[in-house]
């Protein structure tokens, strides 16, 4: 059986971390910084998504910031602006060039079941859905299919997933909560700075989106050993 496998947008492959600070230093100032230790906590539900989606391209490491950090007022505005934005979700790069196409290649040699989630806030245009759609096509990836909904654990459950692809260290622990697919945590920073619940777990950490589909490879060969013949008998007896 080929596997099912779910993939993360921003942050993973898509890179939204640059869009939005280059349209904070257009509408705030070259000195503004995305990254740097900000404001507290967004209390209504609008905000609680523009805060995750802020968070999905994963924060860097404080000491890179470089800049002032973003007012309450102004990080509002911000997502006020890219509402507006037409097909703000079309515009964004990938963050490893050539990544999505070689996961289409790959998607087709090995017959996975793949689909796209994410938690994207709308922008003006097309529907977030139909954006992140033709992005993904754009990039290389053919007949993507797009679900938008923010509980990982939730998605890889209904879809009996194999395996989750995500930046996000709460993303990777809700699949281990709430599913039995395998987690892979695409951590690009330092493995000090990996929280600690992680640390405890069993989540697999890759440090790039090609490591990951070299994983995902792997976890194919290893399911096809098993499917022969002498593999079964293998596993029947325990070896």
């Amino acid at each position: 059986m080929s596997l099912r496998i779910a993939c993360d947008l921003d942050g993973t492959i898509a890179d939204m971390d640059a869009a939005l600070q280059r349209e904070a230093k257009r509408l705030f100032g070259p000195d503004v910084d995305l990254h740097a230790a900000s404001s507290a906590p967004i209390e209504s539900a609008e905000d609680v998504e523009e805060e995750l989606a802020v968070e999905a391209a994963g924060p860097a490491p404080a000491s890179t910031a470089t800049g002032r950090p973003l007012s309450q007022a102004e990080l509002r505005k911000l997502w006020s602006q890219v509402r507006k934005i037409e097909d703000f979700w079309r515009s964004l790069g990938e963050i490893e060039p050539g990544a999505v196409g070689r996961f289409s290649a790959l998607a087709t040699r090995h017959r996975w079941d793949v689909i796209f989630v994410t938690q994207r806030p709308s922008s003006a245009g097309d529907t977030t859905q139909r954006q992140s759609h033709r992005w993904l096509q754009t990039h290389g990836f053919d007949m993507p299919s797009v679900f938008v909904n923010g509980r990982r654990g939730r998605v890889a459950h209904a879809l009996s997933l194999d395996a989750v692809i995500d930046d996000r260290p709460e993303n990777c622990l809700d699949v281990v909560t709430d599913s039995k697919a395998l987690p892979l945590l695409l951590w690009r920073r330092s493995p000090d700075e990996l929280p600690l619940a992680i640390r405890q777990t069993g989540i697999q950490i890759v440090p790039s989106f090609g490591a990951a589909l070299d994983h995902l490879e792997q976890l194919t060969a290893e399911r096809q050993r098993g499917n022969t013949l002498l593999g079964r008998v293998r596993k029947a007896i325990g070896l």
